[in-house]
């Protein structure tokens, strides 16, 4: 006897993490925005808060929260906090929101250490008037880092 048809659920590629966009868009997304892209580091430098942060900013150290960072000069540290579900935007720059157009046309990069509270940072912003944002993963997604992770 034969088994019904079912379909198969969508693969991860690499584990890459729900709303992780691909590598290709990534790099289509970096390209259009030039100089005015914006990356949004969520990682909280409190390790003791977010253990596995400590162990991401190793190798890829977590960005300032007072620009620039050296090695990465559009990148910003804005933490998402999991116990309030909420980020501090006052600590965005806005000269660089502005010449990126205004929080409708911006575009913003979030990630962490892999891509989960880059999710949830991209739904936070969008929620808060960004209409460009799209989440990169992080250091622990290398093929994706490896576009953004400069800038």
């Amino acid at each position: 006897s034969s088994l019904p048809h079912t379909s198969s659920p969508p693969e991860l590629v690499m584990g890459r993490k729900p709303g992780v966009s691909p590598p290709e868009d990534i790099s289509a997304f970096v390209a259009a925005a030039g100089d005015k892209l914006i990356v949004v580091d969520v990682r909280n430098p409190d390790f003791s808060k977010e253990p596995g942060d400590g162990e991401s900013s190793k190798t890829d150290p977590i960005a300032s929260s007072v620009p620039p960072t050296a090695g990465r000069p559009r990148a910003i540290n804005v933490v998402y906090d999991r116990a309030t579900d909420t980020m501090d935007l006052s600590t965005l720059p806005e000269d660089w929101v502005a010449t990126g157009g205004g929080k409708e046309s911006v575009p913003v990069i979030t990630h962490c250490g892999g891509g989960g509270r880059g999710q949830k940072a991209r739904v936070f912003l969008e929620a808060n008037g960004f209409g460009n944002v799209i989440n990169g993963g992080g250091p622990e997604d290398a093929e994706c880092w490896a576009i953004f992770g400069n800038k």
